[in-house]
């Protein structure tokens, strides 16, 4: 397992990242030979149409992902999720209801946005996630229910220091957003490498506008979320790294990897909580029109 150790070459980036740009929140995550045994195929299929159910039942404040090594469908609830609800989605699935795990975890599901200040959209704030470029052209990248609120990005929040606009822009679904850099008096340092896939198990840290940087473990992948309040994002990273409102946006990294963008999640970094990330990977591919890349 790799381990994730800050060097001070990147605590050097954070704060340079910090300091040029601040970082973006709103102001206003068979048996061989066993004849009845399934196949992997059949298994593999099941667990779909688990997930699948659980997705139809339509709960808010869950989140769900296949753990194919322990051939079941770990779903995680948060403290909105009440007895009558988990009762409607272990229906859903019926006679498969052996095949999921139920994991409760305090606080709500929500985009984690909220007051605060750093770069500014509208009355919203949000965090830097990585920054890329495409020939002489940079952006960054955050979140996707940040660039949906705002068409321009400042500095500050009286707005007189602009970065540039929100050129594209998606959530629910995917949580990603790209902002071009349009200042050239900003800078927009480097330093990460193009991000493979997450692992299970995966030492990481994140960094956001309002708690700073913060370390756990990936717990779950291609998770799916339906957020109490934001609509259902697929694909996320589930790690147990803390965040709060404000840190929307920001990086999800192991050493010079750059893996996610947070998203939403439960908790906050004094108790604890569970965070989801849209992977860096997957946004930049579904960007095939500025043909960016992490530098």
């Amino acid at each position: 397992m790799r381990t994730t150790r800050r060097t001070p070459r990147t605590t050097r980036r954070f704060r340079l990242l910090a300091a040029t740009l601040g970082l973006l929140t709103a102001t206003a995550v068979a048996t061989p030979g066993a004849a009845a045994a399934p196949t992997r195929g059949t298994r593999a299929e099941q667990l779909s149409a688990v997930s699948t159910a659980i997705l139809n039942a339509a709960v808010d404040g869950t989140a769900w992902y296949v753990d194919e090594t322990a051939g079941q469908v770990v779903v995680t609830a948060d403290s909105t999720v009440s007895k009558l609800s988990l009762a409607r989605l272990m229906s859903a699935v019926g006679s498969d209801a052996s095949s999921v795990a139920i994991r409760r975890v305090p606080g709500r599901f929500t985009p984690l946005v909220a007051a605060g200040d750093a770069i500014y959209g509208g009355q919203y704030r949000c965090s830097l996630g990585f920054n890329v470029v495409s020939g002489s052209t940079y952006y960054f990248l955050t979140a996707g229910h940040c660039g949906n609120v705002a068409p321009d990005w400042y500095t500050d929040v009286a707005h007189s220091n602009r970065i540039g606009p929100t050129v594209s822009s998606t959530f629910p679904g995917n949580d990603f957003a790209l902002i071009r850099y349009d200042n050239s008096a900003l800078s927009h340092p480097g330093g990460f490498t193009s991000a493979p896939d997450a692992y299970i198990g995966e030492s990481v840290q994140r960094t956001g506008s309002t708690t700073g940087t913060h370390g756990g473990t990936v717990t779950g992948l291609n998770a799916t979320v339906r957020y109490t309040d934001g609509g259902i994002v697929y694909g996320l990273i589930q790690t147990d790294v803390c965040a709060e409102p404000g840190d929307s946006g920001g990086p999800l990294f192991d050493g010079s990897l750059a893996l996610g963008l947070t998203s939403g999640g439960s908790g906050d970094c004094t108790s604890g909580g569970t965070t989801f990330y849209q992977p860096v990977n997957k946004a930049i591919s579904a960007l095939p029109l500025y043909n960016v890349s992490v530098y």
